[in-house]
């Protein structure tokens, strides 16, 4: 190891061997000290944002080059000839006297306002503005010292954040007009006529940016006999849309093959264990009910199939309302023999058959229920409200239900009901 005597025998560090190796700690200092030296002025006139100072009356008294070079405008030209609003557009000039200015002489200072300069070529520059009063030692205002910075990359920015905002709510829009149309073609344009029988249905979007997967329908068959059915199908989008269209169209060629309901949902479990099998199996819900004239005692004899659906509910005309349980019925599409259960029953004047998708009794609710959800035991209390009444009442009654219900709704609902209308003469007067 190298030494170097100090002529006292002692030892001294070679000066290269601080922390900046090679740069003398004088050296440094002298550096420093023209740094600040030659920057005072240059760092005013050549900073990175525009700096200017007016009278109390707006008159430039001081503007720095990088204002200058920004607006292409001369010193001479604006340092004692000008105010600071005659640089503002025609809306700036206007927001400064009835906002800026005031505000600035309530507080001494406005911060980040955007504003629009006008530059000498006649365009235009974007920027953000900051003003404080200068005040002496008696307190009195002397003068204002404005920062403004150059807002051209933020300006940029949104407008091109606008834009794809804009665009994305034209795509959101047409999203919704495609999935409204795709909605429409998977239910009925309308409710056929079924003589004795008031009829009438209604479908609840919860969000038109998805496809739901409820539907249902009511058409006829053999003569005397009417076909109908309500079903939920397992998701949303474009896949839940293309099994509810399945689902449809199957379920009514499997009732003119068979009309059988049982048959009919066995037909349609089988069609959906078919085309969706290993990883993407697809299921739905379904209620299907076979409806025809008792000739013998008056009314509509209905057998109804149902393939874990929720039970439809019966509104009689004296009054009383039940379930009508098809218990045991497994989801369709699931098993490739699930169980389907049927029950039958009679309609008679005044009575009112009600179908209807989970959507509504797992509709978020300040109810007393456990979860929060509508639930079964409240929709069947509803209903006991609300008979007797008919397919309209019935429906409409639901609709505003589901209003009352506000977003709470987040699964689409459909309904269907049929009523058989009392003679004119038992009537309400």
């Amino acid at each position: 190891m190298s030494e170097t005597s100090d002529g006292g025998g002692g030892e001294r560090p070679d000066r290269g061997e601080g922390p900046d190796r090679g740069e003398r700690p004088g050296d440094e200092h002298a550096a420093f000290s023209a740094l600040l030296e030659d920057s005072v002025e240059d760092l005013y006139e050549h900073a990175p944002c525009g700096y200017l100072s007016t009278l109390l009356d707006g008159t430039i008294a001081k503007i720095n080059t990088t204002l200058l070079d920004w607006l292409g405008h001369a010193r001479a030209d604006l340092v004692g000839r000008r105010t600071f609003s005659d640089l503002l557009t025609v809306g700036g000039r206007l927001y400064h006297e009835t906002h800026f200015g005031p505000l600035l002489r309530m507080q001494g200072e406005v911060s980040g306002i955007a504003l629009e300069l006008k530059a000498a070529d006649g365009g235009r520059l974007p920027v953000l503005v900051t003003s404080t009063v200068k005040t002496g030692g008696d307190g009195q205002p002397l003068l204002i010292r404005t920062t403004v910075f150059d807002a051209r990359d933020r300006r940029a920015y949104e407008t091109e954040l606008l834009r794809a905002r804009q665009e994305a709510e034209r795509e959101r829009e047409e999203l919704k007009r495609i999935n409204t149309a795709l909605q429409q073609t998977l239910l009925p344009p309308a409710l056929v006529s079924v003589p004795g029988l008031e009829v009438d249905a209604y479908y609840h979007i919860a969000s038109t940016d998805t496809v739901g997967g409820d539907f249902y329908d009511l058409f006829p068959l053999a003569a005397g006999t009417w076909g109908l059915f309500l079903g939920d199908v397992c998701g949303k989008g474009a896949a839940a849309a293309a099994v509810t269209s399945l689902a449809r169209y199957t379920l009514r060629a499997a009732a003119v093959y068979d009309p059988d309901p049982a048959a009919v949902l066995s037909n349609l479990n089988t069609v959906l264990n078919h085309e969706y099998t290993g990883d993407d199996p697809r299921f739905c819900t379904v209620v299907f009910g076979l409806l025809a004239p008792d000739t013998d005692q008056g009314g509509f004899r209905v057998t109804l199939a149902g393939g874990g659906h929720p039970p439809a509910l019966l509104l009689r005309g004296d009054g009383s309302a039940d379930h009508i349980p098809t218990p045991g019925g497994q989801l369709i599409g699931v098993l490739p023999d699930a169980h389907i259960a049927t029950t039958s029953i009679r309609l008679t004047a005044g009575d009112t058959l009600l179908l209807y998708t989970d959507g509504l009794t797992e509709a978020h609710t300040a109810s007393n229920s456990d979860d929060g959800r509508y639930g079964d035991e409240a929709l069947l209390g509803f209903a006991r409200a609300l008979a007797p009444t008919n397919a309209a009442g019935a429906v409409a009654a639901i609709r505003d239900l589901l209003d009352t219900f506000g977003t709470g709704v987040d699964d689409d609902t459909a309904v269907l009901a049929i009523s058989v209308p009392r003679p004119t003469s038992e009537e309400p007067q």
